[in-house]
């Protein structure tokens, strides 16, 4: 059976989509979290929370925790440790002191700018042996992928859109 027909066929568990993107993530990712922990001090889930605010700064920790597609209370967890680390900041809403907005520091703000970056060479280099055609149909492909999977669970969490994410 061709490797075309096994994806669609699977006949064992390396033909499994969902455990071959696994694989590529086991793999590639613990380069980001090693980066992150030793030259930043900050983990994987702290990565993803900073670098989701730094996109939509200002936002109330229940929507932040969407973006990040974490639940709320690793997703509190997480801000509490960036507030802690001095890479974020909490501010109460003037007319109604229970709903906080999360907001980045200057120092989250350059932390920021120096991780993605270099997260975004570890991308470069997996994507290396694609030529430009194939890393842009592969993009096509994997948002095709995406919504494909957000039909098949139409309970979960919707996704914002990944508009040219570079990671």
């Amino acid at each position: 059976m061709s490797a075309d027909d096994r994806l669609l066929h699977p006949q064992q568990q390396n033909d499994l989509l969902l455990y071959r993107l696994y694989r590529i993530h086991a793999t590639a990712g613990p380069l980001v979290v090693r980066m992150c922990e030793r030259d930043y001090g900050i983990t994987r889930r702290e990565w993803r929370v900073l670098s989701c605010l730094a996109d939509v700064e200002g936002v109330q920790s229940s929507e932040l925790a969407v973006r990040a597609m974490l639940d709320r209370a690793r997703t509190s967890r997480a801000i509490t440790s960036l507030a802690d680390k001095g890479l974020l900041r909490r501010e109460p809403k003037p007319s109604d002191r229970r709903e906080v907005h999360v907001f980045l520091t200057d120092e989250g703000r350059r932390v920021y700018g120096e991780v993605f970056p270099r997260i975004a060479a570890i991308q470069r280099e997996l994507l290396s042996p694609f030529s430009d055609e194939e890393r842009q149909q592969f993009g096509d492909l994997m948002a095709r992928l995406q919504a494909s999977a957000s039909r098949l669970n139409p309970g979960g969490e919707l996704l914002q859109p990944l508009e040219d994410a570079p990671d």
